[in-house]
């Protein structure tokens, strides 16, 4: 089923991760600590960490030779739609590995929409049937069928995330948790995944 959004050429219009991090970069310059409230002043340092640690991913981070050659083996155009929002903390973690896999070959047309301003799609693709969690990540042929789709986040991690929520923590303790899980991991659970989903479908 091709779903209408896609013919409406919604995703073409999304922002390529070059444009998305150059919007994110003008966010961080004009933010004022000047009159805000100490939450404002939170989303402010928030925004400014997942803006580096984004940066920091992108600059260090090289695609394993295996998963880029998978990559460079799709013979047909593809359209690699990633809807997130640049304060979402995983998708600092996350989208910047996404953008160098689909580097890896021209006919990958890489496409980032905003969750808040794209609810309908959004809730086409929820997490355990009601969670509107991102980066969600799909993929489709040029004709607008859905080839596969990943997220929120690495199995691993998504599965700390259960457990820590099991064990009652709070919403900044397991999201410190969380953080230094990506910290150690360095995008090799997503690479598995992505490695494994690319080998079973083509």
């Amino acid at each position: 089923m091709i779903d209408q959004f896609f013919l409406d050429k919604r995703p073409h219009q999304g922002q390529n991760y070059e444009e998305y991090q150059q919007l994110f970069n003008q966010k961080i310059a004009f933010a004022d600590y000047g009159g805000v409230s100490n939450d404002q002043k939170k989303l402010i340092d928030r925004d400014k960490l997942n803006y580096q640690r984004s940066l920091r991913i992108h600059k260090t981070y090289s695609v394993d030779p295996q998963l880029c050659e998978l990559v460079i083996n799709i013979s047909e155009p593809q359209l690699w739609m990633v809807i997130t929002e640049n304060w979402c903390g995983d998708s600092a973690q996350n989208l910047p590995y996404l953008a160098k896999i689909a580097s890896c070959n021209p006919l990958i047309d890489f496409r980032i929409i905003l969750r808040d301003d794209n609810l309908d799609i959004m809730d086409l693709y929820l997490t355990d049937n009601n969670s509107r969690s991102i980066p969600k990540f799909i993929a489709f042929k040029e004709n607008g069928e859905e080839l596969f789709q990943w997220g929120p986040r690495p199995n691993e991690a998504q599965e700390l995330v259960y457990k820590l929520k099991s064990e009652g923590k709070s919403k900044d303790e397991y999201l410190e948790e969380l953080h230094l899980w990506y910290g150690r991991n360095k995008g090799k659970n997503l690479e598995s995944e992505i490695i494994n989903i690319l080998k079973s479908i083509f």
